[in-house]
């Protein structure tokens, strides 16, 4: 054996030996602040569920997340216009940053997509970044959007 090979091995078993007796008095700790927490992952379970409802054309869990605002009525249309002209969605979307400030949430995501009318059409692709604002402790409801996001892509096909 090479002895290069032979000191690789005694290391390996000199870690695995310091593991194997430093692991068992580690405890797992829970977060510092529960409550806080908790509310970080209800708004990263509300942007997924926006994410999935979406590339699944499920208006109606899409409206369950919006606030009953003026605003946000032309935008849920624009998503209606999407799931009317794309037969299949597939949407990669990454939350980049969470801002929580009070009551007022503010979700950064970047996203990539394609969008096709018929599976065998070859589809648009794009991409870009958006803030998606939500509202809220325990439920966690979507207040207002702002940016470059990827809900309304027929309406922004039929502009360009």
């Amino acid at each position: 054996m090479d002895p290069r090979h032979h000191r690789y091995l005694w290391a390996c078993i000199w870690i695995c030996v310091c593991a194997a007796m430093i692991l068992p008095g580690c405890k797992k700790k829970g977060p510092r602040y529960p409550e806080d927490h908790a509310r970080f992952e209800r708004v990263a379970e509300a942007v997924d569920t926006l994410h999935q409802a979406y590339i699944s054309h499920d208006i109606e869990t899409t409206r369950e997340l919006l606030l009953p605002l003026e605003t946000l009525e032309a935008w849920e249309q624009g998503i209606q216009r999407d799931f009317q002209t794309y037969s299949d969605i597939s949407l990669d979307l990454l939350i980049e940053r969470i801002l929580i400030k009070g009551d007022l949430i503010s979700v950064f995501i970047s996203w990539q997509g394609e969008w096709k009318r018929t599976p065998e059409e070859k589809g648009m692709r794009a991409r870009g970044h958006g803030i998606l604002h939500w509202s809220g402790t325990h439920v966690i409801l979507l207040s207002a959007v702002e940016g470059d996001l990827p809900f309304g892509m027929a309406d922004r096909q039929a502009i360009s």
